[in-house]
């Protein structure tokens, strides 16, 4: 997991809304964060601090995330 996680982290730096990533806004108790799939369940969340510069904070499945 952690090799993938690299591999996307690398891709997004190279292309943030590339399609495999599933760059999207998140509503809820993640309000203001977005996502990114790592892999077909498991998601990155992260929050844009400005237009260069994204903090990831959490990291696992769908189904841990988003409870």
């Amino acid at each position: 997991m952690q090799k993938k996680t690299l591999e996307r982290i690398r891709l997004f730096r190279q292309d943030p809304f590339n399609i495999v990533l599933n760059n999207h806004k998140l509503h809820g108790e993640y309000e203001g964060c977005s996502s990114i799939n790592i892999t077909g369940n498991f998601r990155a969340v992260f929050k844009y601090i400005n237009e260069n510069t994204v903090i990831f904070s959490d990291i696992g499945t769908h189904p841990e995330l988003y409870r």
